[in-house]
């Protein structure tokens, strides 16, 4: 059983899903992959500890803090090989960025195989089903391209700048499929 609430933000409404004790989701408005597709019908219900911890958590981030993600108990639903990818974006510091490419490398070398697909990691990061407190908004193409975002690339940005990012080096496509 799945249970949601929504609070605002400074980028609009975001939808918190939970399993009543553990956090299940976090979706911007008119995100690619929304939890209803991935739970079906959640029950509307505000008075869980999980949502208030995940409200000011977001409170905090929003105000220019830097939360502890560690602090909330997470429990994105997925297979394993998203999982090993969700687990190295918590990884990847506030106000910094890294590549779909070198998450590649990271879990090729977790997982002792000699390489692996930055696509499939790009598909993995895609469907992060807690943006923000999982920051795949941190994973940017190989030579700073502000893709694949499933929020929005305006969204996107917003969160990098609102950490700090160097954006002088990073650029929206212009064409693309990730976009």
């Amino acid at each position: 059983m799945h249970y949601f609430t929504t609070c605002g933000s400074p980028l609009g409404p975001i939808t918190l899903a939970c399993d009543g004790e553990r956090l299940t989701g976090l979706w911007m408005d008119r995100q690619k992959y929304h939890g209803n597709i991935a739970f079906g019908s959640m029950i509307p219900k505000d008075d869980f500890a999980v949502f208030d911890a995940a409200k000011q958590w977001l409170s905090k981030y929003f105000a220019g803090e830097k939360p502890d993600a560690s602090l909330l108990p997470l429990a994105p639903v997925g297979g394993a090989f998203r999982q090993a990818v969700w687990k190295i974006l918590l990884e990847i510091p506030y106000g910094q960025v890294t590549t779909y490419g070198e998450i590649a490398k990271k879990l090729a070398a977790q997982t002792n195989k000699e390489s692996m697909s930055a696509q499939a990691i790009g598909g993995a990061v895609g469907h992060n089903p807690i943006s923000i407190i999982i920051p795949c908004h941190r994973v940017v193409g190989v030579k700073g391209s502000l893709t694949g975002y499933a929020g929005g690339i305006d969204k996107k940005v917003k969160l990098l700048e609102l950490e700090g990012v160097d954006m002088s080096r990073l650029f929206i496509p212009t064409k693309g499929t990730a976009l």
